[in-house]
Formats: structure tokens, C-alpha cells, sequence
């Protein structure tokens, strides 16, 4: 065979190889495979997490895309003001004034008067030097570690802290110290062990929000102060209502004017849109000004949400009749839920989880729900640690006594038919 027919049949091969493999093989097929075998396990198994589509404003009663209408307990519309017309009108007057978007970050010239009098507003209702905006709480607590603390600190974290917290603390370099949940001894112990640091914060949800556990914010701050640490709360799922007056957790607990810093979240009771904040003494928020990523390098807050929210704190802050209103449907709707059978987590906030144990169980609960036109959503592994699945319940100011009634009679109903309460 000569040298010139040897390398055609080369050729011819490597090419005929090379069509196999692509059939066989198309770029990504193996990737895309392992994706759709996760999803058909999740489905498989009960896991999988259908998203409830709203044809209608948020509220105590929506309108699924089906047209039917639903009672809606799983919202964290706290004071009912997701989808109040004064909310929303005031929305569109700050768009009408400073217009859809900023097209630019806030070091450039992306502020407007309508962010400086939202961060006063806020620092004044918190009680605190200054605020800085962010676009999601999210962000907010992805931020403001990594400008702050390096190898020189500690930061001291409840085990059951929100996501966003554990994701901040890993972009920064400090040394990390995990507490059992809400457990004061144990965090003594940490603060111990974290004494040769430079610096050292106590980081806490102020409310855990698949619980609705209140951290015990007295006794952090007495032990702050006695191994001289920083405290720094997540007040997303208390700004509002929590407190006499709804200032917070640090109200409830009567440590105003001794937390270091608090971030929090325009999205759940403060108009329910997007949107999140630090606030806190002003060196640390000059500070992330000047260092915080996710500050630095995020459009500005819209000025609608900018403008709703000032009009939002300005009336709870001339009134206590929503918070007030909520705690009334709390405290109803848990003693209720207990007559019927229903085993809950213990406490006082508004989200009250009603304890099912197991996922497939805490998903057919759910649907059995939907289908008796009440909207609740199942938690269950990894977001709740392993036998822990629950439904979520989350008490708004805007339900109604005749709706709450309705809820629970839902509840008996779908507990007998499926043998989880007699």
C-alpha cells in the first residue's frame, strides 16, 4: 500500500470516528442527563417543588392562574400591604418623579434624594447612625462581612442562620465559630474559644423564619458585652412587627441602642416588593460604601421601591393598629391549630410551623391544601434538618377572623383524610 493510500484510509477512519462519537456523544449530552435524572428523582420521590403562578395582587385572598381564588398563608406579608392601592399608588408617584431606573450603581450616579431620605427613615426607625441600601437583604448580608473582618477576627454564627449569612461569612476571611441553635451556653463557649481574635461578632437571625424562634437577644448582648463582641442581627422576618412599636427584635427584647449592626429586607413586611439594608453606626456603613461588593457593583434600588417603602415607614411609624391586628391573628390561629391536632413549633411570631415530619407527606399535604382553595407551600429536607418536613404557616394582619376559620376547618379536613390527626 503506498504512503499517500495509507493516509486516505487514515483520514477516512479518523473521520468516520469522529461522526461516531459525535452521535454518540452529542457536547453536553452527559451533563444535561444527570440534570434530567435529578429532576425525575425529585419528582419520583415526592420532592419536587411546583411554583404556585398568581394572576392577581398579593394579598390575604389571590387569584391562582386557574381563576380560582385561594386564601393565601405562606406569603411573608406580615402587615397585609403587598398589594394595598396607597402602597402602590405610592409607587407610582415616585416613578412618576424619578423615573423607571437608574441605569448605573450609587458611587456613580445612581442616588437620588428619594435612597438618602429612605436611609434616614430607616436608620431613625431602627434607631441607629445610618443605613445603606442594597437591592435584596440578600445582598445586604453577602456584603457586609468581607469589608469588615479578616484573618485578624472571629465571627461567632447560630447553626440555623439564614443562607444569605453563611454565604456572606464565607467570602470573608475571618476565623468561623458555630453555636448550637439559640443556645446561650454554647455560644459563651464559642466566644471563648474565639478570645485571641481582634475582633469578634455574634451573628443571629433575629427570627428564624422555619421556625418563627425569637433569638434571646438580651442574653447575646449581656454576653457580648461581658467578652467584649460585636452583635449583628438579620431582622428580615421582624422589621415591622416585632416590639411594642415594630422597630424590631432588638424592641421586643429591650436591647434598642446595643445592636452593632442590623440588616433587613424592604420584601416582607415593609410593602412586600424587593430590596434590603444595613444599618448601623456610621463608620461601618461609610465603610461598605466604600468596600461592599454587592453595593459597589448592583443598579440602585429602583426608585419605585424607594418611595413605596419611605411611604410605608412613615405610616407605621404614626401607628401600631396593623401590628397589632397581627399578633391578635397569631396568637388565635395558634391555639386553634393545636385544639385540632396539629402539632406546632412553640412561640409568639406569625409564621407558625404546623410539624407533618416526613417530605412526601408535607407535599400531599400541601396539594390536598390548594385543592381545598388555601395556599401553603411544604418545606422538608435540606431546608429543614432531616424528619423535620413541615407546612408553613405565615399569619398576616390583612387575614380576616371568617378567614382564618375557613383555614383551620381546611386543616381538619385534609389531617383526617390523610391520617395525620384523628
Amino acid at each position: 500500500m503506498s504512503v499517500e493510500s495509507s493516509m486516505d484510509d487514515s483520514q477516512g477512519t479518523s473521520k468516520v470516528a469522529s461522526q461516531d462519537a459525535g452521535v454518540a456523544a452529542p457536547r453536553g449530552e452527559a451533563f444535561y442527563g444527570q440534570l434530567r435524572q435529578g429532576l425525575d428523582q425529585l419528582r419520583g420521590d415526592g420532592l419536587f417543588k411546583p411554583e404556585r403562578v398568581l394572576a392577581s395582587r398579593q394579598g390575604a385572598e389571590v387569584t391562582g392562574d386557574d381563576g380560582r381564588t385561594l386564601i393565601n398563608m405562606c406569603a411573608n406579608n406580615y402587615l397585609g400591604l403587598s398589594g394595598e392601592e396607597w402602597v402602590a399608588q405610592a409607587s407610582i408617584e415616585a416613578t412618576e418623579q424619578y423615573g423607571y431606573g437608574l441605569s448605573s450603581v450609587r458611587f456613580i450616579c445612581g442616588t437620588q434624594t428619594v435612597h438618602k431620605r429612605l436611609e434616614k427613615a430607616i436608620s431613625e426607625f431602627l434607631g441607629t447612625e445610618d443605613t445603606i441600601l442594597y437591592a435584596a437583604a440578600f445582598d445586604a448580608n453577602g456584603g457586609v462581612f468581607e469589608p469588615l473582618f479578616d484573618d485578624n477576627d472571629a465571627i461567632i454564627s447560630d447553626a440555623l442562620n439564614h443562607a444569605s449569612i453563611i454565604d456572606g461569612i464565607r467570602l470573608c476571611k475571618a476565623a468561623r465559630f458555630r453555636y448550637a441553635h439559640n443556645d446561650m451556653a454554647d455560644l459563651e463557649k464559642q466566644l471563648q474559644a474565639a478570645a485571641g481574635k481582634r475582633h469578634k461578632i455574634i451573628v443571629t437571625d433575629g427570627v428564624f423564619s422555619m421556625d418563627g424562634t425569637i433569638a434571646q437577644l438580651d442574653r447575646i448582648v449581656a454576653l457580648a458585652e461581658q467578652y467584649g463582641a460585636l452583635v449583628m442581627i438579620d431582622e428580615c422576618h421582624a422589621s415591622g412587627f416585632m416590639g411594642r412599636t415594630g422597630r424590631g427584635t432588638h424592641e421586643h427584647h429591650n436591647v434598642l441602642g446595643r445592636i452593632d449592626i442590623i440588616t433587613g429586607t424592604l420584601g416582607k413586611a415593609l410593602g412586600g416588593a424587593m430590596g434590603g439594608f444595613t444599618s448601623g453606626r456610621k463608620e461601618v456603613i461609610d465603610t461598605l460604601r466604600q468596600k461592599s461588593r454587592p453595593y459597589l457593583f448592583s443598579n440602585t434600588l429602583a426608585p419605585s421601591i424607594a418611595g413605596a417603602s419611605l411611604a410605608v415607614l412613615e405610616r407605621l411609624s404614626a401607628s401600631t393598629e396593623l401590628r397589632d391586628r397581627l399578633h391578635e391573628n397569631t396568637a388565635y390561629f395558634r391555639q386553634r391549630i393545636e385544639e385540632i391536632g396539629f402539632t406546632i413549633k412553640p412561640g409568639t411570631h406569625p409564621v407558625v410551623p404546623v410539624m407533618l415530619f416526613e417530605a412526601p407527606v408535607a407535599q400531599k399535604f400541601a396539594a390536598r391544601m390548594y385543592e381545598l382553595g388555601v395556599l401553603l407551600s411544604g418545606f422538608f429536607y435540606p431546608v429543614v434538618p432531616m424528619g423535620q418536613a413541615r407546612v408553613r404557616v405565615q399569619l398576616s394582619a390583612a387575614h380576616t377572623r371568617a378567614q382564618l376559620d375557613t383555614v383551620l376547618a381546611a386543616f381538619e379536613q385534609a389531617g383526617k383524610e390523610l391520617g395525620i390527626i384523628q
